[in-house]
């Protein structure tokens, strides 16, 4: 009897252990030395693990052209915040291409051995914010959450989640971590003309259809700096092209050569933007050197 008794409890101690394993688990500090990044991953068992990035983009702020006026904002918010003082969330929003990720990861890199630390969070996962906020709280490094391309459709977990983190939560008041935010899309959820007239009522139509285009607008006004990025002139296009081929060791008179073919890339892609111009970069220092 004894031992079918302690083969049953062999049993069910085994079935505990495989329930367990399968069960969302708190999320673990990783190993804070491995690198200066880290990407919050959800795997399929709903288990949430942040990863460490080994190669950040070896961007620097002085290689990011014809975004002066913006690279002050966000340089001056960054060390702001690394050096303790108050700081804002920051959304950056405009046209595609013209350096607001790139903008991010050069403040990393600037910054990094102050203490400055990075977390990409997908859409997503915006709903395990406070878990991740819990775990970096009594850190004493300072960390970016970073949030690429953002934008949402109707009903997204992750919009009231994200405006709830950003103003309004207990945890987001820790002092050691701020949102930063890229978008194309000034107010992150679409916009409909219906939501625009005020007046017009229907038997089934909303009560106060003003109310709606102030809850659309509510979370981009949660961010404290805002800062607009514009598409690059054809002047601003080439002297970006001209700062990326002299990175590549490209040779000043051979620079000067290559902007018809710089101008014929951009037409090609229906974009004067900097990501357009360090393509074009590539390829061209990539072609000559071979």
């Amino acid at each position: 009897m004894s031992q079918n008794f302690e083969h049953l409890i062999d049993r069910a101690m085994q079935l505990l252990a495989r329930i367990e394993a399968v069960l969302p688990q708190p999320l673990s500090a990783p190993d804070w030395n491995a690198a200066i990044a880290w990407r919050y991953r959800k795997r399929s068992s709903g288990h949430g693990v942040m990863e460490p990035v080994r190669h950040v983009g070896a961007m620097r702020l002085d290689d990011l052209k014809e975004i002066e006026p913006q690279k002050e904002k966000i340089q001056r918010n960054t060390l702001q915040f690394v050096q303790g003082h108050p700081a804002n969330n920051v959304l950056l929003t405009g046209a595609r291409g013209t350096g607001k990720s790139s903008l991010i990861r050069a403040c990393l890199n600037a910054y990094a051995d102050q203490g400055l630390r990075l977390i990409e969070v997908d859409k997503s996962d915006l709903t395990d914010l406070p878990d991740i906020v819990e775990v970096v709280a009594n850190r004493p490094e300072k960390f970016m959450i970073f949030c690429d391309d953002l934008s949402f459709e109707e009903g997204e977990a992750g919009y009231k989640a994200l405006k709830s983190i950003l103003d309004g939560s207990v945890a987001a008041s820790t002092p050691n971590v701020l949102i930063y935010a890229t978008s194309n899309r000034r107010h992150l959820l679409p916009e409909y003309m219906k939501e625009n007239l005020t007046y017009t009522h229907t038997d089934d139509g909303e009560v106060h259809p003003g109310e709606v285009v102030e809850e659309k607008i509510s979370l981009s006004e949660r961010f404290g700096l805002w800062v607009s990025f514009y598409p690059f002139s054809q002047d601003e296009y080439l002297h970006i092209t001209a700062t990326w081929l002299a990175h590549f060791g490209v040779p000043p008179s051979d620079i000067a050569a290559a902007r018809p073919e710089a101008l014929v890339w951009a037409l090609e892609r229906a974009s004067r933007s900097g990501r357009v111009a360090y393509q074009f970069a590539r390829d061209y220092a990539g072609r000559h050197h071979a």
